[in-house]
């Protein structure tokens, strides 16, 4: 008679980590260089600047490389107990900060690193943990001081979460061998009940894998990565995209909010006596311009905020990120508005011009005018 197969057996995660990461628009811009000095002489603690750490710099690299500040060590409050966690902070140059929450993991198994990656996500979800980020913005704003460039209230923010695992229980495990054993599913969706079969189809359809015992997948908020070397480039990848989202948004909701400012404000010039109506025009064709300028600078800087060249691994998980995150999709909308906002320019200054015109005209002519009455009057 033959014997039933038997249940592969549980996976333990041997060593891991879990990364829950917020990201915060604060500034027009940063200077980086003032803000490691500024760091190390109020907070004097070392500071260092992000790079990929195995791929080679012609192949791919951060345009301008961010400043990483260590925060130290923070708790979590979960349900079960309080949860030890390490805090970091990285500058991007184009104004963003991205605080990073570390809760490293051994010896758990699969079903409880789903669980307790979860139960993560809860916590910093909740208002004791939104305490702890804007905490630790705020240290991060005292400690780099004037390095922040015109600097704002941070009206628009973005989270991601990463379960990374370095090692398993049985030793080195193909990623083929992962899919077959581990049930992605609870801990991509963070959903307790079954999924159906097309659900999860589309949680499982962005993998990557470039070794045949590494292991990338993909979703909307939250990402699951075997690599049992350690590197973290991948993690860098994707928050470098979620910072390009994070920069797009908030162009795209500043210029929501410009443009029906913009039509009033051409109105109530129009409504007004000539020469101050053609001053007014000039006026606001400038400021447009300066708008135009400004965003056109700052969407560039995001835009090269990682340059891709030869490493075709990283590139398509950056491109997979960047079309996941609806990237694309909301820099087409900022480049429309910024287009209206370019022909809007255009016109005002063109009805500048021709306000002007005519009112050198009219006054040509009643110069004229005096000239004949005084001719005849004489």
């Amino acid at each position: 008679m033959a014997k039933e197969a038997q249940p592969a057996a549980i996976l333990d995660v041997a060593e891991g980590y879990i990364l829950a990461y917020r990201l915060f628009d604060v500034a027009y811009a940063i200077d980086l260089g003032v803000a490691e000095e500024t760091w190390a002489r109020t907070v004097r603690t070392g500071s260092s600047r992000g790079r990929l750490t195995t791929t080679p710099p012609k192949a791919l690299a951060f345009g301008v490389p961010p400043v990483a500040l260590g925060l130290g060590a923070v708790t979590l409050p979960l349900p079960e107990g309080p949860l030890p966690a390490t805090a970091t902070a990285r500058l991007y140059d184009f104004g963003v900060i991205s605080i990073g929450l570390r809760v490293t993991v051994a010896n758990l198994p699969w079903p409880d690193f789903a669980q307790r990656l979860n139960a993560v996500d809860r916590a910093v979800g909740v208002e004791p943990a939104s305490a702890l980020w804007t905490d630790l913005l705020d240290r991060v704003r005292r400690g780099v001081g004037g390095a922040l460039v015109r600097p704002m209230p941070s009206s628009v923010e973005e989270d991601y979460l990463v379960g990374v695992a370095n090692a398993f229980s049985d030793g080195t495990t193909t990623a083929e061998t992962l899919i077959g054993r581990l049930d992605l599913v609870p801990l991509l969706s963070g959903e307790q009940r079954k999924l159906s079969e097309g659900a999860r189809r589309d949680l499982l359809r962005h993998r990557y894998s470039y070794y045949t015992d590494d292991l990338v997948v993909l979703t909307w908020d939250r990402a699951f990565i075997y690599e049992p070397r350690g590197d973290a480039d991948v993690i860098d990848v994707l928050e470098v995209a979620n910072a390009q989202l994070l920069e797009m948004r908030y162009y795209d909701e500043l210029l929501d909010a410009e443009l029906p400012r913009m039509y009033d404000l051409v109105e109530a010039a129009r409504r007004r006596w000539a020469l101050p109506g053609a001053r007014r025009f000039a006026d606001l064709a400038r400021r447009l311009y300066t708008l135009v300028a400004e965003v056109t600078e700052l969407t560039e800087k995001v835009d090269n905020a990682l340059q891709v060249t030869e490493d075709v691994y990283l590139a398509r998980i950056y491109a997979a990120a960047l079309e996941l995150f609806r990237v694309p999709t909301v820099s087409a909308a900022v480049d429309r508005k910024l287009s209206i906002i370019r022909d809007t320019y255009t016109a005002l200054y063109d009805e500048a011009s021709s306000s002007r015109s005519g009112l050198l005209e009219v006054i040509i002519i009643v110069l004229i005018v005096v000239e004949i009455v005084l001719a005849v009057i004489r």
